[in-house]
């Protein structure tokens, strides 16, 4: 699949050819949808817990005589039934985590960058370079190629751009590495730098 190339200008420098088995396979929505449980559940922290009646401070001590008081027989006020009492079958911490073999999240990458480049919505940079990270510059490059809700990939690390576009709530920046299900279903738009084109074609493309 080959893709023109432009400059930040928008000028057009050359064509890259993205990978047929990154960017155009059957797109599996199953594996979509289990890649981004899998991303969220794995994101959450699970540390929410209540008292039982075992955690709860007091009620040692039998609050009145098992019989003749003709109320329910009680042998704690820190019972689920008493103000103050326990929980019960409350929430306790654990992990929401649960495993997707490596195959099926590579796959699920794949099947998201192809559902991008089917709609049109993929766009290759030669490079991104900023002088400063400068979110104006970030703004009037966007502005430039009419997107909003982007993705943007960088294969390093490149500081100056992720400063940019910190401040922008529309507009995600990861490296190559980093690339995931999520971010790419949730940005309708998706920015590649040539360099970053050919490391997900190489990472992905086996």
């Amino acid at each position: 699949m080959l893709v023109d190339v432009v400059n930040i200008q928008k000028k057009k420098v050359g064509e890259v050819d993205l990978v047929d088995g990154v960017f155009a396979v059957e797109v599996k929505s199953h594996l979509l949808h289990a890649a981004v449980r899998y991303q969220l559940a794995k994101r959450r922290a699970g540390t929410h817990k209540v008292r039982n009646r075992t955690a709860v401070r007091g009620g040692g001590r039998k609050p009145f005589k098992q019989k003749g008081t003709g109320r329910a027989r009680a042998g704690t006020i820190r019972a689920a039934q008493w103000r103050g009492g326990g929980v019960v079958f409350g929430p306790t911490p654990r992990s929401y985590a649960f495993s997707l073999n490596k195959k099926e999240r590579a796959y699920a990458i794949c099947s998201a960058l192809t559902t991008r480049a089917l709609a049109g919505a993929v766009t290759v940079i030669d490079s991104i370079e900023l002088a400063a990270p400068k979110t104006k510059e970030m703004v009037a490059l966007l502005g430039r190629f009419e997107l909003g809700n982007v993705l943007v990939v960088d294969d390093k690390s490149n500081a100056n751009l992720a400063l940019a576009c910190r401040n922008l709530p529309n507009v995600t920046v990861v490296p190559a590495e980093g690339v995931n299900v999520y971010d790419i279903l949730r940005r309708e738009h998706l920015v590649l730098t040539k360099t970053s084109a050919e490391a997900l074609g190489q990472r992905l493309g086996g």
